[in-house]
Formats: structure tokens, sequence, C-alpha cells
């Protein structure tokens, strides 16, 4: 019987198994990707390779389609096998059973929707790094990475409809904050606490990897910050779902905003805040009511799980006095 049958392994047998289940997950569902496409786009091999090779408007679909279904077979399924075989209790493994409360969900949406001029100001400061002279050939590599990232970005982002949106939302928003928070936060995250038996090394360390798989250098600080602050929320809360939250507000905003933007209804106000003339200031501000409404979702989480914990301790009391 194969469930929690890594339970009492050491942590590399752990990471290695993990690392294992990611592959062959990954390759599974990109052969997936790959024989849905074929039929439904009417592509041949030739056409197929040039289409991953060449993204553009014209063949946006099938690859937010194959995107779609790697991050499935990377991020979103690979988590509960681990949690199977690494414990075999997959729900408390991630931290996904416990009780959710709407205002904690709230809170997480504001503080991310707050948190924009300061992570604008950690990107804007980051994409100011310069490398050393004798680097420049790798600083040049990444440049040319960042801008492909930006303009696969751009064609993910545009949306003429609200089928198109929605479509967006689904690929950009919510099958990355379910996929990633569950394998970062909920495998990575904590199998580098139990190893080091430290939280703060384990949240970092998820954050680290969580921002290098992204391979956008310039954005990097930003996104290991925030990937911090879900780990940190994760840790607070023992809640899974406050980071997917957090996670998904901060990917739908941009969804939702690009199209405002592009549909004239808004400026680009939002795009801008934190950079530019006053950014300082602005991110600041930010920060303290980040920090602020953070210490409000503590606090009152806390009393939550502490007033679940209580009323699970008076159940259990009163089911052992009952009769038998």
């Amino acid at each position: 019987m194969l469930s929690g049958l890594f339970k009492n392994s050491s942590f590399g047998t752990k990471l290695v198994i993990s690392f294992f289940v990611i592959l062959i997950s990954m390759l599974f569902f990109t052969i997936l990707g790959i024989l849905i496409s074929i039929p439904l786009f009417g592509f041949n091999l030739s056409s197929l390779i040039n289409s991953m090779g060449a993204p553009d408007l014209s063949n946006i679909a099938f690859i937010k389609l194959f995107q779609s279904a790697v991050s499935l077979g990377m991020f979103v399924v690979p988590p509960f096998i681990i949690a199977w075989l690494l414990k075999g209790e997959i729900a408390s493994f991630l931290f996904i059973n416990n009780k959710t409360y709407p205002f904690s969900i709230l809170l997480v949406a504001v503080i991310m929707v707050l948190a924009i001029p300061f992570i604008n100001f950690l990107a804007e400061w980051n994409a100011k790094l310069s490398l050393p002279e004798f680097l420049a050939g790798l600083e040049q590599f990444m440049k040319n990475t960042e801008q492909e990232a930006e303009k696969l970005t751009m064609l993910f982002l545009k949306a003429e409809g609200i089928a198109t949106l929605t479509v967006n939302l689904i690929v950009i928003a919510i099958i990355p904050a379910v996929g990633e928070e569950l394998i970062f936060r909920g495998i990575f995250q904590k199998l580098f606490t139990d190893w080091t038996k430290n939280t703060h090394i384990g949240i970092w360390v998820a954050a680290f990897l969580f921002s290098a798989i992204h391979f956008q250098f310039y954005g990097f600080l930003p996104r290991m910050i925030m990937g911090a602050f879900f780990g940190y929320l994760l840790f607070w809360s023992k809640n899974m779902w406050l980071p997917i939250a957090a996670h998904f507000t901060n990917n739908a905003f941009a969804v939702i905003t690009y199209y405002l933007m592009n549909k004239s209804v808004i400026g680009d106000g939002a795009e801008t805040m934190g950079t530019g003339e006053g950014s300082f200031a602005s991110a600041l501000v930010s920060f303290v009511l980040v920090a602020s409404l953070t210490y409000i979702l503590i606090r009152y989480q806390k009393e939550k799980n502490a007033g679940q914990v209580q009323v699970f301790a008076e159940e259990s009391q009163n089911n052992k006095q009952l009769p038998s």
C-alpha cells in the first residue's frame, strides 16, 4: 500500500520523491495537452512545434491550453500525490481542511490590493540592478528572457470580451494560485521546515524557489517577498486557502486591470502606483497599511482557530460522556 509509504523517510528521499512525482505528472499532462491540441486546433507535428516556439495572437488559444495542461501537471496534481505518499492524509498535510472565514478572505484581498505600490516599488528598484562588467553576457541573457516573458504575458492578458477575460482568470489567476501555493507552500515549505526545524528558513527557501521558477530575473525580489508573505500567511493561519486567496487576488487584479485599461475604462494609474516620482512615500504608506491589516488578520485568525479548538474539545468530551 503506497499511502504514507515515505512517512518516515529522510529529507533527501522525500525531496527526490517529490521531484520525481512532479516530473512524471508534468510529462503526462504535457503529452495530454499535445494530444488534445492536435485535433482541436488541426495541428500536425511541424505546426505544433512552430506554435510553441513563436506564440502570437493567431495561436494564443493553443498556448493557453498547453500552458494550463503543463501547470496542472507541474503544480496542481503533484501536491496531492506527494501528500498521499509522504503522510497518507492529504487534506491535513496540505492544510486544506481547516475552516475558512469570509472576513479573513476579504482582509487578504484588501491587503494584496493595498500592497501594489510597495510591490511596484520593489520591482522598479529590482529592474535597476546591473551586474558587473564580466557578467555582461549573463545580464543580456536575463534582459532578453525578461522581454520574451513580458511579450508572452501581454499576449495572455489581451482580452476583447468577457469570455476571454474569464479564460484569462482561469489560466493566469486560478490555476497558478491553487497549484503554486499547494506545491511551494504545501510541499516545499513543509519539507524544508521539517528538515531545518526552522519555520523561517522553510518559508524563505520556498519563496526563493517560487520566484526562481518564473525565470523573470528583474522581478525576482518582489516575487520572492510575496512568496514569503504567502508562506507566513500559511504559518499564521494554518489554512492554505488564505495564501491561495492572496495569490489569486494579486494575479486577478492584474488581469482585470489590464482588461479595463485596454477598454479605456480606467487609466494606467493602477499599473504605475509606487513607481516614478514620490514612489518611496507611496511604498511606505502601502507597507504600513499592509502591516497593520496583516496584524489584524493574524489576531482574528488566531481567535477563530482557538475557538475551533475549544469547540472540538467540548464536542469530544460530550461524545465520551454519551452512553454506549
